[in-house]
């Protein structure tokens, strides 16, 4: 049941989301697609939520005590999506690391930014996300507290 409701607020998420709706959906394809049985769920930002993706033990700096933040996460900005990706392999950030690799997007450390999913290399992108899975599962993820 609480699934069914979780899939229900998420179907909402896309919704709200106008005529960026279906570009969410196509990269939420290509996640669930790369990372095949990760959880995946609505994550409160600020006042409004994100996609996320693989729950993990995170601390800040600034924190007192352990949190779960996602893998990864899915957000739509006024201008283009936002596709982050926590995970720091031998001090660096793997997002920053491939950007040149990835496409048509504008990177942060952690943070993939591009207006349409057919600006980006999906075969890359699809490569990162399987390689942040991986590298998290078998606990070489700096950026995971655990």
């Amino acid at each position: 049941m609480a699934d069914d409701i979780e899939a229900d607020d998420i179907e909402a998420w896309f919704d709200a989301a106008g005529p960026r709706g279906e570009e969410l959906r196509r990269v939420d394809e290509l996640v669930m697609a790369a990372a095949p049985g990760i959880d995946r769920q609505l994550v409160p930002v600020g006042s409004g939520a994100m996609l996320g993706y693989g729950l993990m033990p995170y601390r800040p700096r600034s924190a007192k005590e352990t949190t779960l933040w996602p893998l990864i996460s899915l957000a739509a900005q006024k201008r283009h999506l936002s596709l982050y990706v926590s995970a720091v392999v031998d001090g660096e950030y793997i997002a920053e690391q491939r950007a040149e690799r990835l496409g048509r997007v504008s990177c942060g450390k952690s943070c993939i930014r591009f207006t349409s999913l057919d600006a980006v290399d999906t075969g890359e992108l699809s490569a990162l996300v399987r390689d942040a899975v991986a590298v998290t599962n078998a606990g070489g993820n700096a950026f995971s507290s655990s």
